[in-house]
């Protein structure tokens, strides 16, 4: 008995360190790479946006991709609400990047968890951040929805690497919730923001065939 309950301790143990390594409070500035999330801004709506009357789902708002966040990553993991000596951002700032975040409120709390462990100024990483949306074409296509499809999460990709010619497939994945298309997250390199290779833990390959994709709105 005594032997199989140190045999199962030790799976134990060993099952956790071989899980992928989810950071929290690590040194600011310490990363491999860039993980860009850009959210298509109609499907945000539908799951969670309508429901708390966010003013990115007016309609005369005209948002498709937005920038969900530019998040610092490791080979294996991410770091994540790291302590930091940096100011942090007041409302004139964060106001700033509503135009390609949607919402004030997003990028205070991407600076809060993600911004404080990129080594920079809050000044600075908006300014990263929106190079890094600017840096990357967002496929024209999806905009001249005019009603909602259903459609590979595949063919999300391919809109991207082909209006991205310097992008390969390795470098951004497409996830989907609640059957909807999602998120792309492309990879950018620490400096310079060009495409790299994604890690293991960035890949979220939507595997459906039949995602939902709603027009804008």
């Amino acid at each position: 008995m005594k032997t199989r309950i140190v045999a199962a301790l030790l799976a134990l143990c060993l099952g956790m360190n071989a899980a992928p390594a989810h950071a929290r409070g690590e040194k600011s500035g310490e990363f491999d790479y860039w993980v860009m999330a850009l959210s298509w801004s109609s499907t945000w709506c539908a799951l969670e946006g309508d429901a708390r009357n966010s003013p990115q789902c007016d309609p005369s708002e005209d948002f498709g991709w937005v920038l969900h966040g530019l998040w610092p990553q490791y080979h294996r993991g991410w770091p994540s609400f790291c302590p930091t000596v940096e100011r942090q951002p007041n409302r004139g700032l964060t106001n700033t990047m509503a135009d390609i975040m949607g919402t004030s409120g997003l990028a205070w709390y991407q600076w809060k968890k993600h911004g404080v462990c990129s080594g920079l100024s809050a000044p600075d990483y908006y300014a990263l951040s929106r190079k890094a949306y600017e840096s990357i074409n967002r496929p024209a296509v999806f905009r001249k929805l005019t009603k909602p499809v259903r459609l590979p999460a595949k063919v999300v990709e391919q809109a991207f690497l082909k209006a991205n010619p310097g992008l390969e497939p390795d470098m951004i994945t497409i996830t989907c919730k609640a059957g909807r298309i999602q998120e792309a997250r492309i990879c950018l390199s620490r400096d310079g923001l060009k495409p790299v290779p994604c890690g293991r833990d960035t890949v979220r390959d939507c595997r459906l065939d039949d995602a939902l994709f709603d027009p804008m709105r």
